[in-house]
C-alpha cells in the first residue's frame, strides 16, 4: 500500500543581499497555486532535540502596520491551536487575554 503525501512549496525571491523581496506558496491540496505573501512563520518540532525550529521571513516591503496585524492574528491562531491540541481551557483563556492586551496596546481593534 502506498502512502499519500501532500506537498507545500515556499518560494523566496531574494535581492543581491539575500533579503527576501517576494514570497510565494503553493499547496495543491488546498487549491493554492503560487499565491503571493508578504510574511510567513514556520515552526517544526524536532522530537530528538526537543526543540522548536523556526523560519520567519518577511519581504522588505512588508508594512509595519500589517506586520502588527499579522503577529496578532498569528498569536490568536496559536491560542486556538493550543486549546485544540491540549484541551487546556485555562491557559488558552490566558493566552486569549494576552492577545486582547496585545491588540489594545497596538490599537489594532477599532
Amino acid at each position: 500500500m502506498s502512502k499519500l503525501t501532500s506537498d507545500i512549496t515556499l518560494t523566496v525571491g531574494l535581492d543581491e543581499n539575500k533579503v527576501p523581496e517576494t514570497l510565494h506558496w503553493t499547496a495543491q491540496d488546498g487549491g493554492i497555486t503560487n499565491a503571493e505573501a508578504k510574511a510567513m512563520m514556520l515552526s517544526v518540532w524536532d522530537s530528538k532535540q526537543q526543540e522548536s525550529l523556526r523560519i520567519d521571513l518577511w519581504t522588505k516591503d512588508m508594512p509595519v502596520d500589517e506586520m502588527k496585524v499579522f503577529f496578532h492574528q498569528t498569536l490568536v491562531a496559536m491560542s486556538d491551536t493550543f486549546q485544540r491540541a491540549t484541551q487546556d481551557e485555562k491557559m488558552s483563556a490566558t493566552m486569549k487575554d494576552f492577545c486582547d492586551y496585545f491588540a489594545e496596546k497596538l490599537e489594532l481593534k477599532k
